[in-house]
């Protein structure tokens, strides 16, 4: 699936920030997108699930991180047309897994890092 990473958003934001603050900026964003992940996975309360995909759906944006946008998007849309007992929650954390690893391992040839 080569549309799961936009690169050419992960450039932009590179150039945003800078390269020497890049690697620590990701890695916040990383942090940040494991919390709320861990807490969709481990304890979904469905008061807080609009905002919690719209976080993640936001850092997906900034990271490049198209598919999980993408599935963050309908589970915000669902959540805000009071459905959220229909969002696949397992979809969206598998997405955010496999993003996570495409992008580390793919960035230093994307990037020219």
């Amino acid at each position: 699936m080569s549309g799961m990473i936009a690169w050419s958003r992960v450039n932009e934001l590179r150039e945003e920030i800078g390269n020497e603050d890049f690697d620590e900026v990701v890695a916040l964003l990383l942090r940040e997108v494991e919390e709320v992940i861990g807490r969709l996975r481990d304890a979904p309360e469905i008061e807080r699930m609009e905002a919690d995909l719209h976080f993640v759906k936001g850092s997906a944006l900034n990271l490049g991180f198209r598919s999980l946008a993408e599935l963050c998007d309908l589970g915000e849309r669902q959540c805000a047309a009071g459905a959220a007992n229909e969002v696949r929650l397992e979809e969206i954390i598998g997405a955010y897994e496999r993003s996570k690893t495409r992008f580390q391992s793919e960035m230093p040839r994307f990037l020219g890092s």
